[in-house]
């Protein structure tokens, strides 16, 4: 496979001439908007474009194929969530085979670093009974995959293997995991039921929180899948907060099966990605992974509920 290269800030400025052309972006002999790569390190694929912009270029044909299909599924999602989604002003290609898309940047932060207020939590809702709202066979037409829900009994089986790990190095308490018995992670199986479009990402670095705590914007369409609700209300656990995720996905008209299988899914998720850090394995720093499991952890009324009999409400 050919290696793709490396961008730079001045084949990025020549980029984006080519991508404006059409609006005088790339008229006379102007140096054009201030880039900068939106992380550090060199061959970044994410570039911050003056205050406006920000350009995605593909890194191979996999993602190449992964980004044109995003595009696709945030134009079928617009009109059904409240909140923003990317608009793409011009794509094209930044190599050959390889796709870019520039975007236009939504204004905030993430829920990294913004706690998302009790109105936030409605934009949430509202996102989560969109998403219910998408057609799937819709969705599927478009090229998005299908993804089977995860077993819980293997997820809960692999968290307390890792906990005990964790419990060595004094970074959690496995006496916790014991919340989640045999039979519990059994009673909160997936439930027949039709499958979703589901963002499978919402991580906090794909919220965008305003000062005030709403949630204006949703990044990173392109993991989205139909499948298990329950993995969306997982997500939100991470990067809210499993309280606000849990009343989030209660206002959506989620029930306490849904809510619990995601509230566990997110909790053995976070176990097990801290483990992977304290052995060496994994990209993201240990305080964020630590945040994002205590997050998970937070109590939550609904815990206390055993009887989960009766008609499935929302999953």
């Amino acid at each position: 496979m050919t290696q793709a290269p490396t961008p730079t800030a001045d084949t990025v400025r020549r980029l984006i001439r080519t991508l404006l052309k059409d609006d005088g972006g790339g008229a006379g002999h102007a140096p054009g908007p201030d880039v900068r790569p939106v992380a550090d390190g060199a061959g970044t694929g994410t570039w911050w474009v003056g205050d406006r912009h920000v350009l995605r270029l593909a890194p191979d044909r996999e993602a190449s194929l992964r980004q044109r299909r995003e595009l696709r599924v945030r134009d079928l999602v617009r009109p059904h969530v409240p909140v923003s989604v990317p608009v793409s002003v011009s794509r094209g290609e930044w190599a050959p085979g390889l796709s870019c898309t520039l975007d236009t940047r939504m204004p905030g932060g993430s829920a990294e670093d913004h706690r998302v207020s009790a109105v936030g939590e409605t934009d949430l809702a509202g996102l989560l009974t969109g998403l219910r709202a998408v057609p799937a066979r819709q969705a599927e037409t478009l090229g998005v995959p299908r993804a089977a829900p995860r077993s819980l009994e293997a997820l809960r089986g692999a968290a307390r293997a890792a906990a005990e790990h964790l419990a060595a190095a004094d970074e959690f308490d496995p006496v916790r995991l014991g919340q989640l018995t045999q039979p519990a992670a059994v009673q909160l199986g997936i439930q027949p039921g039709p499958a979703v479009l589901t963002h499978h990402s919402l991580t906090g670095n794909h919220l965008v929180v305003s000062q005030d705590g709403r949630v204006r914007g949703v990044l990173g369409w392109g993991g989205a899948v139909v499948g298990d609700p329950a993995e969306d209300i997982a997500g939100l656990a991470v990067a809210v907060g499993a309280p606000a995720a849990v009343r989030a996905a209660t206002l959506a008209g989620y029930g306490a099966r849904p809510c619990l299988r995601g509230l566990w899914l997110a909790r053995c998720d976070t176990v097990l990605h801290l483990a992977e850090a304290l052995a060496g394995r994994g990209t993201d720093p240990m305080p964020l992974l630590r945040v994002r499991l205590r997050r998970a952890w937070e109590a939550i009324l609904l815990e206390r509920v055993t009887d989960l009999r009766g008609p499935e409400d929302g999953a």
